[in-house]
Parts: structure tokens; sequence; C-alpha cells
């Protein structure tokens, strides 16, 4: 042992005595063990590190020369020498005044054999910083970047820089971020931030103009080309004094050139830049460039606002020079005066710099030239070379808005101002300009000629409408977009609606008549134009050639367009020859009618029907009637066969309207049936039918719904109090019963087959089944009326029914005075005698307009 303790006291440094050491090495039974191992296997890392965690808590120097027996027995380990490291550091925290220099005599030691290892080089730069040794501390740096392989730099320069930025002086600083930007350029946006943050802003723009320029640069924050740029715009327009090595103003001009969408902010940029460099007028050239090149609303917005808010400053900044001075001399006066009117001059000018900016925008712009016009009002040159400048620029293939409004308002400018002359060479060179839609060009024909005629020049004016309607040589279609406008304006029925006009104004009759015709055979008339053709015929007294007139416009349109003209054609046949003209006029109208559409049927055999009543017969009045019921659309069938049942009642009498009711019940659709069936029960009820009336009443229970029509019901049972007695009464709840129970059954049924419908069907819903299946209900059309006896009601269908109470009407005296005996036989059958009303054989004009309301 004692020998083992001298080969010990040889290991350990000169810093321990010997007596220390001794002490320190008092052998346990334990150690004995440890050491014994270590004798057996000096180079085994985990028998020493068994052993020095034995003492892992022990005395902390007895630890010391254990690692140091151990480094000196294995100095390659990077396990002992970092735990020896981490144990030095850990107890040099612990102490109160700390020996730095021990713990880095330890690692320089260390690094003599781990010099390639990149985690110890980090540790003692780490350390190095918490001692106030900069220099030695930036030279570590230094010697660890030289040591290392360069993949391990990356691990080293995070430090290095947060050491250099937060301790050392800038110059020093910026030297060491060059080297670092060599291996890294990627970081150049940080080396800008630190740049700018330590005041050297010219080196900042000038790397940020190097990055813009790089388009091989990737953005480490995400940042794009854009986004540096206006960083590098900001960066030298704020800061003039300190940047010296770029040009500002090419700079800027090159991005106004490169990113056209932010030409607002950047000559803002550049206007700035020179303002706060102290040049004054150049920012105001900048400004006055800006506002004359921008092409967007926006750019404009963005430098005029910045213009105004200039000059409207560095109005206000020399009133506070002046005030502050208190002596105002004539030349300061001057200089307030000039800089008010220069803000004024802008101010003013601002409707006409946007107009220019929408113009530049879009030169083919016919609403924003005529803008322009306006702006300049009273300014007649201005408004003359606005106008010149307008026609010359607009290409007629490219114009927004219509061109032609252009030339009218030139010409009209020269009218005003009296200068007729030059007006019309206005109108000669608008004719000549090729527009996209020959209404233009008619458009300017007409203002041409309307001017002339202001002017009481109605022979030129005549003369321009037989220039301007001239047919060509060739037949040419009006939509053929191949060929000019100037040669399709013959058929311009703008064009010739003026020339009718004008000839019915100025003209004969022989050359109105003429110019219709020549509008008819282009076939650019319209159904109002026929209309007006007639009726100048008309005013002129030439009726059959009216009709003629009517016939081509007949021969020319169909339907729906015609009935216009059929309608003013029968119309004035009818005022014209009344009834002298029977037969053409019913050939008229048959014609009219034999292609005519039902939604203009109801007005064509109105007047049709009025022509039989005032001028033929009644049997044919009857039978226009019977055809319009059928030939209206259904919506109106009913108040046709209102209108039948009247005219029937006045012209054959009230038994005539029977069959009209029968036959209107068949084809009503539900809702009117139920009126035509109170209307029918309450006519048989006026003529003392009263069996006739009560089976009306129970034939139309059958689409009466007790729940919904409810006065329907109330109806039969006053008539049923008034004419009826205990069994007719209990037959009518009888059926009302009935009824309410077939409604109850169909919705159950209804209800069952929605619900076998949804579990085959889910999507469709139950109401719209419910519905569906009333729709059906209600357009099934009903059985014939068949007239019983209140008391017969269960009788068959087919079963012949005969009433015997029903009135026997006879056209033949002779039979009425037939054999009294059979007469006599029969009284006690027959019901008691009524008076018939005296209206019942015609002229029951007031009777019927009662009932049908």
């Amino acid at each position: 042992m004692r020998m083992e303790l001298d080969v010990m006291r040889g290991d350990v440094g000169n810093d321990m005595s010997d007596a220390v050491i001794f002490q320190t090495y008092r052998l346990n039974k334990r150690d004995v063990e440890f050491e014994q191992d270590i004798l057996r296997n000096p180079n085994s890392v985990k028998c020493w590190m068994r052993y020095i965690d034995n003492y892992k808590l022990g005395p902390y120097k007895k630890v010391c020369v254990l690692y140091e027996r151990a480094l000196k027995q294995l100095p390659g380990s990077y396990k002992l020498w970092h735990c020896y490291l981490k144990i030095r550091r850990k107890y040099l925290k612990k102490t109160d005044n700390p020996d730095y220099e021990e713990v880095n005599n330890v690692y320089e030691r260390a690094l003599v054999y781990m010099n390639k290892m990149p985690r110890i080089w980090i540790e003692f730069c780490t350390f190095m910083l918490k001692q106030p040794k900069l220099t030695v501390a930036r030279r570590l740096f230094d010697r660890a970047l030289r040591a290392l392989p360069i993949t391990q730099h990356s691990r080293i320069w995070p430090l290095y820089l947060k050491f250099i930025k937060e301790s050392h002086d800038p110059e020093v600083a910026v030297k060491i971020y060059r080297r670092y930007l060599k291996l890294f350029p990627e970081d150049s946006e940080d080396y800008i931030e630190y740049l700018t943050a330590s005041g050297r802003l010219d080196e900042a723009a000038i790397r940020l103009s190097e990055i813009v320029n790089n388009d091989s640069f990737v953005s480490k924050h995400g940042k794009s080309k854009h986004q540096l740029w206006n960083e590098l715009c900001n960066l030298i327009s704020k800061n003039p004094l300190e940047i010296k090595s770029l040009n500002v103003d090419a700079i800027i001009r090159s991005g106004l050139r490169r990113y056209t969408d932010q030409l607002g902010h950047l000559w803002n940029s550049l206007a700035d830049y020179y303002i706060r460099s102290g040049l004054f007028e150049r920012a105001r050239d900048i400004y006055e460039e800006a506002i004359q090149t921008v092409t967007t609303v926006r750019d404009f917005t963005q430098v005029y606002d910045a213009y105004a808010q200039f000059e409207e400053l560095s109005l206000q900044k020399r009133m506070e020079v002046v005030h502050a001075n208190q002596n105002s001399t004539e030349k300061d006066d001057c200089e307030i005066d000039l800089r008010m009117a220069r803000l004024e001059n802008l101010i003013e000018r601002r409707l006409l710099l946007l107009n220019s900016v929408l113009l530049r925008q879009n030169p083919h712009n016919v609403k924003e030239w005529l803008k322009r016009v306006q702006l300049y009002e009273g300014n007649d040159v201005q408004v003359i070379n606005t106008f010149t400048e307008a026609v010359e620029t607009v290409d007629p293939q490219k114009a927004v808005g219509r061109l032609h409004t252009l030339w009218v308002e030139f010409a009209k400018f020269y009218e005003k101002a009296k200068q007729v002359e030059e007006a019309r060479l206005v109108f000669k060179k608008a004719v000549l300009v090729s527009y996209i839609k020959v209404e233009h060009l008619a458009s300017v024909w007409c203002e041409w000629v309307e001017m002339e005629l202001r002017h009481d020049n109605f022979n030129e004016a005549m003369r321009l409408m037989r220039q301007a309607t001239s047919i060509p040589s060739r037949k040419v279609a009006y939509h053929d977009d191949t060929e000019t406008v100037q040669i399709r304006l013959h058929k311009s029925l703008k064009l010739w609606s003026l020339y009718l006009d004008m000839e019915e104004s100025f003209g004969t009759v022989k050359s109105t008549m003429a110019c219709y015709d020549r509008v008819i055979d282009l076939r650019i008339a319209t159904p109002q134009t026929i209309i007006n053709y007639g009726l100048f015929l008309e005013e002129s007294n030439y009726f059959e050639e009216m009709f003629k007139a009517y016939e081509k416009g007949v021969a020319l349109f169909k339907w729906p367009n015609v009935f216009d003209i059929w309608n003013t054609y029968l119309t004035k046949f009818l005022d014209r020859y009344g009834g002298t003209k029977l037969e053409r006029a019913r050939d008229l109208f048959e014609e009219c009618l034999e292609g005519c559409p039902p939604q203009f049927a109801k007005c064509i055999y109105l007047l049709y029907a009025k022509l039989e009543e005032k001028h033929g017969l009644g049997r044919r009045a009857m039978a226009v009637y019977e055809r319009a019921t059928e030939a209206v659309l259904p919506e109106e069938k009913f108040e046709m066969f209102n209108i039948y049942i009247k005219k029937a009642a006045e012209i054959s009498g009230i038994p005539k309207t029977r069959e009209i009711y029968m036959k209107a019940l068949e084809v009503l659709t539900n809702n009117n049936a139920r009126t035509m069936y109170l209307r029918f029960a309450e006519l048989e009820t006026k003529l003392g039918e009263i069996d006739r009336a009560r089976a009306i009443y129970s034939h139309c229970s059958q689409i009466c719904d007790p729940r919904v029509t409810e006065e329907f019901w109330q109806t039969w049972t006053s008539f049923e109090v008034a004419h009826g007695n205990e069994d007719t009464l209990r037959e009518m709840l009888r059926i009302k019963r009935s009824v309410q129970a077939m409604y109850n059954i169909q919705v159950n049924m209804m209800s069952a087959q929605m619900m076998s419908v949804i579990s085959v069907e889910p999507e469709k819903s139950g109401m719209k089944l419910l519905e569906e299946k009333a729709l059906e209900n209600k357009e099934k059309p009903l059985e014939p009326i068949k007239f019983v006896l209140g008391s017969e009601q269960d009788r068959l269908p087919n079963e012949k029914v005969t009433n015997p109470d029903e009135i026997q009407f006879s056209d033949d005296e002779d039979e009425e005075d037939g054999d009294k005996e059979n007469e006599e036989n029969d009284d006690a059958d027959m019901p008691t005698q009524k008076d018939v009303p005296a209206e019942l054989f015609g002229n029951l004009g007031a009777f019927t307009e009662k009932n049908t309301e």
C-alpha cells in the first residue's frame, strides 16, 4: 500500500502537498477493492467510473485526484474529460471567489487531446463568456473555428455572434460578421438588422441592395423580393444623409420599372428622399412627374395626398417662421403667397389630374373624354383641343362607350358657338368613321339632320336623308359584321323613322307612301310602323290604301307580333264599313282566328261577336261565343262563359242558358264550377224549378268539402229551409255526412299511400304527395247532372229517370190545348201552377247581370 501511495503522489500535480494527499488517500476496505480492480484493468473506463462514482458525493479533492489518475492513464477518453470538466464547473459555481484559471488550465489540457470535439469547445467558450476577458474569449472562438472541421462551424457561430453582438465594438463585430457571411450568406438579413440597429445604415443599404439584386437569394424569414425592395426603399429614403454609397434616385426608378403595382409608394419614397435631403424643389418635380405618369386611381390618390400634405406643411412651416420673426418683409409675403397659390392650384387641378389618370389607363374611354370636356368648360381653346385629341385617339373598335356621342358633342359645341359650317365639317367626318354598330352611325346622321332642321334648312335635311337611306348597288345583310356600317346604313329603322316623320311633315302623300313602301320592302318595318302607315292614310282619306297597308303588315308578321295590326285592322274596318261588307268582315275575322294563340283570342272573339250582334244573326253570334269558350285560355273561360250566358239570355231567352251552364260545368275547374253551380241553382230557383235546383245543389256537393266550403252548405241549407220540407232537409244532411266521410276516406287513403311511398322513396315528402292527390281530384271532371227527385237519390246512374214535376214547354199551341179529359186525369199529379216571369223569353239583361255578379 505504501508503494501505491507513492505512485499516487507522483501522479497528482504540484498543487497538493504530501500531507494532503496522504490524508486524502487513507484507503479503506472498499477502496482496496477498487484499487485492485484498477490494477487488473487499468485501461477500463468503467472501472475508473465505478471508482469515481463511489465518491460522487464524497470529498471534492479526492474526486479530482481520481479523475487526474484516470486521465493520465486514459488521456483520450472523452467521457472522463467531459465528466471531469463538468465537476470542476459545478464546484466553481459553489465557490464564493471562483478561480477561473484552474478550470481554464484543465480545459487547455483537455483540448490537447479533445481538439476535434465541438462540445468541449462550446463548453469552454461558454465558460469563457462568464469571465471578463473579451479578447481571450474572441481568440478562443477563433481557435475553435480553426481546430474544428468546417462542417462543425455551424455549432460555434451562433454563440460567437451572440458574443460579439453583446460585448464587442461594432467595428470588430462587423469584421467577424463578414467572415460569417462568407460561409452562411443566407443570414444576410440578420447582418442587415444588426447594422441598422448599430447605426451603420450605409453598409446596411449596400448589403440590402445586394440581396435584392441577387436572384438566387432566398429569404430566411420568408420575405419576398417585393418586401425586401420596400425595406430598401424605406431605408434609403428616410436616411438620405447617412447613405452615401448608393444612387437612391436610380434605385427607386429601377423599382418603378420593375414593380408597376406599387408606383404610388415608390414615387412617394423618392420624393420623401429629396424632402429629407432638403431639396424641396426637386421633390415638387418628383410629385409632378408622378401624378403625370401613374395609371391607377389608387397610385394617384397616394401621390396626390402626399403632394398636398407636402405643400400644406411647407406653407405652414413658412408661416410659422415669419410669425416667429415678427418682422415680415415683402419677400416673406411673396413667398407665402407663392406657396398658397401652389396649394390652391393643386386642389383646383385634382379632377383634371384624376381624369388624365383614367385616360392613361384606357385612352379609348369615351365617357372620360366627355368628362374632360366638361372640366374645361369656359375655355374654348382647351375644349377644341380636347375634342380633337379625343377623336384622333379613340379607336372605334376599342372604344368603351358610344363613340358617336363624342362626334355629336363636338358638332354641338360649334353649333352653340354659332359656327354651323364648322359643325357640318365635323358631321362630314363623323359619318365616315367605322363604328361598331349601325345604330351609332344612324344617330350621327339623325343629329346632323336635326341640326339642319333647327336652322330651318329643310331642303338640306331632306337631301341628307335621301343620301343616308340610299340603297347600295349590291345586296347586303344588316347583321353582317364583315361589311362596313356605311353600306348597311340603309336598313336602319331609326334613320327611316326620322325620314318618315319628315316626309309626313314636309313631303306629299305620294312621297310618304313611297317611303313607307320602301321600308316595308326592305323588311325592316315594325308593327308600329304599319299602324302609323295606316293612321297616315286614314288622315289622308286613303281608306282602301290603308287596308292594303294592314294586309301587308299581316303578311309580314306572325303571332304574337301581328296582334296589334289585326286589332287595329279589324277595328278600323268595322268603323269604316260596319255591316255593309259583312262577308268580307267575316272572312277577315276567320283569317285572323285561324292561327290566333289562346292569349289573344278573347279580344278578337268579342269583336267578332259584337259584329254579328249588331249587323249579323243572333245564331251566328251565339256560335262565336261558343267557339270563344273553347279557344281562350283556361283562366279566362269562366269570364267568357259569364259573357256567353248573359248574351244568350238576351238573345235566345233563359232556357237556352241551361245548356251553356251544363257545358261550363263540364270544363271549368272546381273553384269556378262551384260559383257556376250556385248561379245555375239560383236561376232554376227563380224560374220555380225547385227540384232542378235541388239536383244541382246535390251534384255540386260532390266537390264541396264541408270543412272548406262552408258557404255552399249554408246556401243549400237556406234553400231547403225556404223551399223544402223535413225530408229534403234530412236528405241534405245525409249527403253532407256522406261527402264529409268521402273526403275523410280520401285523406286516409292518401296518407297510407304516402307512407308506403315514403318507405320506398324517403326523400319525397308526404305533404307533396297529398298535394298531388288533391290536385288530381281537383282536376277530375264530374259526371253530367241528372235531374231527379230528392227522394230518388239512390237510383242507379244509368237508370232512366223521369221527373213528373218538370214543366213542359212546347212551341205548338194546339198540343197545349189537347184532350181535356187527359188533362183532368192528370190534375191530381201535377204540381201547383206558378206564374212564369215575363223575361223568360228574352230581355233578361238586368236579371242575368245581377246573377253574374
